[in-house]
């Protein structure tokens, strides 16, 4: 269940259905799409095949009407027909019949197809010329195709497609059989009838024509709705309706599905006939067959790429979230030293890159308040070790004080009370390892106090410090280590007084405090000397403050030999409000020191701390 939850899960599944509906969509609109465009081809081929078909029959029997015309209008024919008037010359009688024969064998020989050509003269003479027997001349019994030619009226009669011969013998093979009653053009008389069998197969040949499928079943009917021919094998039927299509002749071509087959009809004009195609539906399935197996593969194919595909996005989005989570186990149980490494997706870099930065800040944190504990432990040691009964102390220097205020020593009592004070500050550790601005400032007067009892009229100090920057959190004793360097160094060896200058100023979200004299400086090899004591890789200038007050790279504070010193001064600053903090030095041989005390605001210490 733990495991559905996860990022990698749900983006498998949530990609791989969204890819899998997106491709069975995109395949069922596909077939549709196929499935109507193979059914409007097979549409249009099988309305194509049956409009040749149909004009291949009535070019075929307009051919077969004119052979039947030609004997007619024939009028040596006829009149060898009707010669009746040498029937005691046997010589001419033969001879005529001779000439009969030859002009049917002429027509005969000039089509493949022709199996028979036959004249039955109503003066019982039978003249023939077919395939097995050549020309000859018998006699011949009446029949019921016979009655169906003499009842026309010259018009062509298509007898339809016969099992066998109806006449010539030797050939036992379907045929087609047409004739007509043939006239004397002068009287108009009827003087018999011809009959024309061709061979069935070219008929059937051209049914072809019209098949669709494997199993397709092409037959014609005449105006009855009667079968004249069929490509059914075995003299199997269509199954069509008999009355379908009843509208054919008006409508054209005409299609329709109906009992699981494709049915296609087209009117052939001359004998009024039906063409008429019945394809079943399972044929016209093969090639949506061939195209559903296609697709099926590619389905198949893309299925198993989407697994891939969205096992491989899933795993490339999640990877970093896992790495995050176990840098994150790390980090609960202490260690803060791991980093991940992403590699992803921009936005996961940004987020695994901040929180890289988040960790480090931490591990950055817990060592500057580690070492700020050890720092505030190891400096109240030193000033227990350095305070012998302080209290004491502090009320023998009182009793000191009241004893020179009793005999009126006002200068004498002002430098003990000062001395006192600052005794009682620097003992006062309970209350933590920083104090206010304000405060310093006080102790600093307690300090000048002392200096300026000793030098006199040679020091003169200006305090500039704003009301709004008092209660600013600052390390306890930053500020004496800084007069006190810069009255013993810079002041104290000037022949001439000197003066010293304490202000705070504004810096963005940073607070500057300056203590500046006008003593006699650094030289270069100094200032380099400094850069050596101090941590290496350090680096921090003006230009990060105001332009008006650049100074050069300071990358080194001095030690003081006397007190906490300007290094401790600057490590308790770094440690108290990290590393962008400090102190930051200017100096040049004669025209005085600069030493400026760099802090957060008050408004914006929390954020910085």
């Amino acid at each position: 269940m733990r495991s559905f939850r996860s990022i990698h899960t749900r983006l498998f599944l949530l990609l791989l259905v969204g890819m899998l509906a997106l491709v069975l969509i995109t395949t069922y609109l596909y077939y549709q799409r196929a499935t109507e465009q193979i059914r409007t081809k097979v549409s249009d081929i099988a309305e194509k095949n049956m409009s040749q078909t149909a004009g291949l029959f009535d070019l075929l029997l307009r051919s077969y009407d004119s052979v039947t015309k030609s004997l007619n209008s024939n009028t040596e024919l006829i009149r060898l027909l009707q010669d009746r008037g040498n029937k005691d010359n046997p010589v001419v009688q033969v001879n005529n019949d001779q000439r009969i024969t030859d002009t049917l064998g002429a027509i005969f020989y000039s089509r493949d197809d022709i199996v028979g050509i036959h004249i039955v003269t109503y003066s019982g003479r039978v003249y023939s010329y077919e395939r097995s027997m050549g020309g000859m001349v018998r006699e011949y019994a009446e029949t019921a195709w016979f009655r169906v030619l003499r009842q026309s009226s010259g018009e062509m009669k298509w007898l339809g497609v016969y099992p066998h011969s109806l006449m010539s013998g030797g050939f036992d093979k379907p045929v087609f059989a047409f004739g007509r009653q043939l006239f004397e053009l002068t009287e108009l008389k009827p003087i018999g009838i011809v009959l024309i069998e061709t061979d069935a197969s070219a008929i059937i040949s051209a049914l072809s024509n019209a098949s669709l499928g494997a199993d397709s079943i092409v037959a014609i009917r005449d105006e009855h709705g009667m079968e004249i021919i069929s490509t059914a094998q075995g003299g199997e039927k269509t199954g069509i309706p008999q009355d379908w299509p009843s509208t054919v002749r008006i409508d054209g071509i005409r299609i329709q599905e109906m009992n699981g087959s494709l049915l296609t009809a087209a009117p052939i004009q001359k004998p009024e006939w039906t063409l008429i195609s019945q394809t079943p539906m399972s044929d016209m399935q093969l090639e949506l067959k061939k195209t559903r197996q296609y697709l099926m593969s590619v389905v198949i194919g893309v299925i198993i790429a989407a697994t891939f595909l969205a096992g491989f996005i899933s795993r490339t989005f999640s990877l970093p979230f896992k790495r995050l989570i176990r840098q994150m186990k790390q980090v609960e149980m202490g260690n803060f030293r791991g980093e991940v490494k992403a590699g992803s997706y921009e936005e996961i870099n940004v987020l695994v890159a901040s929180i890289n930065r988040m960790v480090g800040r931490i591990d950055e944190l817990i060592e500057r308040i580690k070492l700020a504990s050890i720092s505030e432990k190891n400096a109240q040691l030193q000033a227990l070790q350095t305070q012998v009964n302080p209290h004491f102390l502090f009320n023998t220097l009182d009793m000191i004080y009241w004893m020179l205020d009793e005999r009126e020593n006002d200068r004498l009592g002002r430098v003990i009370l000062a001395l006192s004070r600052m005794f009682r500050y620097n003992s006062e550790w309970e209350e933590g390892a920083s104090s206010t601005l304000g405060s310093e400032l006080e102790q600093m007067r307690n300090y000048l106090t002392i200096i300026e009892t000793r030098l006199g009229e040679r020091l003169h100090v200006n305090i500039s410090v704003p009301m709004q920057h008092l209660d600013s959190k600052i390390p306890k004793m930053t500020l004496q280590p800084i007069i006190e360097n810069a009255v013993k160094y810079g002041l104290e060896p000037m022949a001439q007084s000197g003066t010293l200058h304490v202000y705070s100023e504004e810096c963005d979200d940073r607070l500057l405090l300056i203590v500046e004299d006008d003593g006699v400086g650094m030289d270069t090899a100094t200032l380099e000397r400094l850069s050596d004591i101090l941590l290496p890789g350090r680096s921090r200038t003006e230009d990060e403050l105001e332009p008006q007050m650049k100074v050069e790279q300071v990358e080194g504070l001095a030690v003081s030999r006397r007190g906490i010193g300007l290094f401790n001064v600057d490590q308790r600053l770094r440690l108290m409000f990290g590393e962008p903090y400090g102190l930051i030095l200017h100096s040049e041989s004669g025209q005085g020191t600069k030493v400026i005390v760099v802090m957060p605001r008050s408004d914006t210490r929390g954020a910085e701390v």
